[in-house]
Formats: structure tokens, C-alpha cells, sequence
């Protein structure tokens, strides 16, 4: 299997090597959607919280004396059945992310890889020498594209997010830039085309350093 590859203007000029333990993946869909589903947990802010009737200011006497009113007894007007009273069994604040072991992380971002490429929607960046930042040839770089990047949304992975090529393309409408180390499985499966700059894919394809259990937790560490 080879990858398309794409020179400083975008056409293609020939194709790139699949091999290593990505090309070797089988994709298994349960061990992907374990990961999106604690990815998407983990990003989750968890901020949302309430007082209970200790938190909550005031209260600090009895709003009336134990007998002889007629009324039921109150200890506190700041009790969960009072108005402007604490909260019962209310949210904490909290983290929603879950524990997915990295040899499974691992796996889960090489078959969503290997996805990509069964389907042909993945193509390999050579450097551009681009000397500014230009939108417009970014935008003229992703018309002569491959049919296989077409598709939107696109994601675009580089070494440098603050490059001259991520600086073009993160202009774009549906066109989302991220490293290689920030990258999760989720952001995978969300894209459905994507272009990866030629250094990313030797870590990713080549000897020592491609994906690994290690790089697969780097965001997370």
C-alpha cells in the first residue's frame, strides 16, 4: 500500500512507503471507540458545582424559637427546602475523564490511521518553502490536492502548529491544524481526510520512532 504524496504546490509526485506497525494494524472499532469515548470524556471541563447548606452564606440562627409558634420547626433558613437554601446531592466539581491503557491508546491511533489509509483519504505533505504565511496559496496548495482530501473536515498534522504552513492552512473553513504530539484519536476519526507533513509520517511509519504506547500518552502526560 503507498500513500500519495504532494510537492510545494500541491500536485501529486509520487507515493509514499506504508509499512511498520501502522500498516500492520487491524483495525478493531471496539478499542477505537473506547478511546474517543474517554477522550471526549477528558476534555470535559468538570466545573460545574453547587453549595450545599454549608456553603451557603447566612442561616447562622434559628429563623424562630423550637416551640410555641405553631409553625413546624426550623433550624437554619438556609436548608435545601428553604429559597436561597444549600443544594441537596448537587454537582461537584470533578474530572469526567476515564483511565484507557496506553498499549490499547497505542492502538486505537494507529487503526484510525490504518482507516484512513484503507480509504484513501489520507496524503503525505513534502516542505513547501513557503518563505510568509499565505492563505491564498494554501488555499491553491489544497485545490490541486488528491480526490482522496477532498473531503472536509480536513486535518492537517505538523511538527510546528506556528510554521509557515500552519499559519496558511489554519485560516481555512473546516481545515484544523495540530501536532503530532497533540494529536488523539479522536481527532482521527473526526476528519475525514487528512494531510500529514512528510517528517510526521517517518515517526509515524519508520524504526524507533513510530507510534508507540509512549507517544500515544504524550498529550496526556
Amino acid at each position: 500500500m503507498s500513500i500519495p504524496v504532494q510537492n510545494a504546490e500541491g500536485l501529486p509526485t509520487g507515493a509514499a512507503d506504508f509499512t511498520g506497525r501502522v500498516a500492520e494494524q487491524e483495525i478493531k472499532p471496539h478499542l477505537i471507540h473506547e478511546t474517543v469515548v474517554a477522550e471526549l470524556a477528558a476534555r470535559r471541563a468538570g466545573t460545574h458545582s453547587t453549595k450545599n447548606r454549608g456553603e451557603v452564606s447566612g442561616g447562622g440562627r434559628k429563623p424562630w424559637r423550637q416551640k410555641g409558634t405553631g409553625r413546624a420547626r426550623q433550624g437554619s433558613i438556609r436548608a435545601p427546602h428553604w429559597r436561597g437554601g444549600g443544594v441537596t446531592f448537587g454537582p461537584p466539581p470533578r474530572s469526567h475523564g476515564g483511565k484507557v491503557n496506553r498499549k490499547v491508546r497505542a492502538q486505537a491511533l494507529r487503526a484510525a490511521l490504518r482507516a484512513h489509509a484503507d480509504r484513501g483519504s489520507i496524503a503525505v505533505m513534502d516542505a513547501t518553502g513557503w518563505d510568509t504565511p499565505s492563505s491564498k496559496r494554501a488555499a491553491e496548495y489544497l485545490y490541486q490536492a488528491p480526490e482522496g482530501i477532498e473531503a472536509r473536515p480536513l486535518l492537517v498534522v505538523l511538527e510546528d502548529p506556528e510554521s509557515v504552513e500552519g499559519l496558511s492552512f489554519r485560516n481555512h473553513r473546516d481545515v484544523y491544524v495540530l501536532t503530532s504530539l497533540e494529536i488523539e484519536v479522536v481527532d482521527i476519526m473526526a476528519a475525514r481526510s487528512i494531510l500529514v507533513h512528510r517528517a510526521v509520517w517517518e515517526k509515524w511509519t519508520g524504526g524507533e520512532h513510530e507510534i508507540s504506547a509512549t507517544a500515544a500518552t504524550a498529550k496526556a502526560a
